[in-house]
């Protein structure tokens, strides 16, 4: 495979003049030929057969659970709760639960009661920064595109300055070569001739 920076394009779109409806129409019938054709020789794909889908008995209670739209109950958030002065305080057992409670809710409400206060000090500032960089960001590739326009520009020039330069030497170039082909065609018809007179003669 040939590298792009050495590829040659045989397009001169600043020299070759624009193709009739004629020969527009007749490219076309080519390629929507051409398309059918490899859509005949292409084999079909296989149809997609059903599969039936084997899931885990976890998946299966948790889509069963969606169907049902139930809540999801995968974190006990009593824990967070304050405790209930009603309980009975006289059980140590219950005692115990509840005071395990009340240090998992203090705890809770302790870093919750931090972090609000983080945001609200410093939340604004560190989201005009975000936006800043964002800006910042945008900024860049903003000019990087412009740059890279300028740059297509650029060739775009320079492609029809070089194509115009050597225009007229291509169109001579063109018509010698049709010309050449004429004469070599003449030569060869004529030396057909001259081979048919030759065989006569021989014949006579």
């Amino acid at each position: 495979m040939s590298s792009i920076r050495t590829t040659v394009h045989e397009s001169l779109p600043y020299v070759d003049p624009e193709p009739t409806e004629a020969e527009r129409a007749a490219a076309e019938s080519l390629i929507a030929t051409e398309q059918e054709y490899d859509a005949s020789s292409t084999p079909a794909p296989a149809p997609i057969t059903s599969i039936t889908p084997n899931f885990s008995p976890l998946i299966t209670l948790e889509l069963e659970r969606i169907a049902a739209k139930q809540p999801l109950a995968a974190i006990d958030l009593s824990r967070y709760e304050a405790a209930d002065p009603s309980s009975d305080l006289s059980d140590p057992t219950s005692l115990q639960s509840t005071l395990s409670r009340a240090y998992a809710a203090a705890t809770y409400l302790s870093g919750r009661h931090a972090h609000l206060q983080l945001l609200d000090a410093y939340g604004k500032n560190a989201w005009l920064v975000g936006n800043w960089q964002l800006e910042a960001e945008l900024r860049a590739l903003e000019k990087e595109l412009e740059e890279a326009r300028k740059e297509v520009d650029v060739v775009n020039i320079q492609r029809r300055r070089a194509q115009g330069e050597v225009g007229g030497e291509l169109k001579g170039l063109n018509d010698a070569w049709r010309r050449g082909v004429g004469r070599v065609l003449e030569t060869e018809v004529a030396t057909e001739g001259l081979r048919q007179q030759v065989l006569e003669k021989q014949r006579g």
